[in-house]
């Protein structure tokens, strides 16, 4: 199946798939909070960033026109890095489709569209170590280091 998997950058069509998937890994990530998330802003905030087109880009994996996985970048910039660089935001395959080399493909395509925009980093925030250890594992198998945890503060509006 791994040979018929089409992996690209998502397109403006793709934006209810990419919003609905990131949609399915915060339910999978957080189900006791799945009452909070809003399947239409996700899709509505999936169209809008990736319309910008300029921050946020989604890499696709999709089979016979079905996307089956999303991979979501955005921009960011550090001294430490020298500059720009790149952060996987979400990343999400389909149940019936893990542990299918889609994963690996698309951290692979990420890297290289990370090299194209002339970046030097790819980041990525994983889920704690308990229970997500095989997640942990699957970033280490595919050249990740292990740099620190990340935390988050909400900002609240003005």
């Amino acid at each position: 199946m791994n040979n018929k998997i089409n992996i690209r950058l998502s397109e403006h069509q793709d934006h209810e798939a990419v919003g609905i998937l990131t949609w399915e890994l915060l339910n999978e990530l957080f189900p006791k909070c799945a009452d909070q998330f809003e399947k239409s802003k996700f899709i509505t905030t999936s169209r809008t960033l990736l319309s910008e087109g300029k921050r946020f880009w989604s890499l696709v994996a999709e089979l016979n026109n079905e996307v089956v996985a999303i991979l979501n970048i955005n921009e960011c910039a550090a001294i430490y890095t020298g500059g720009s660089f790149g952060e996987i935001t979400e990343f999400y395959i389909k149940p019936s489709f893990r542990s299918k080399g889609i994963g690996a493909r698309l951290i692979e395509a990420a890297k290289i569209f990370c090299a194209e925009k002339g970046w030097s980093a790819l980041e990525v925030g994983a889920p704690p170590s308990d229970p997500w250890q095989r997640t942990i594992d699957f970033y280490l198998e595919n050249g990740f280091s292990i740099i620190g945890p990340r935390l988050e503060a909400t900002i609240k509006s003005l």
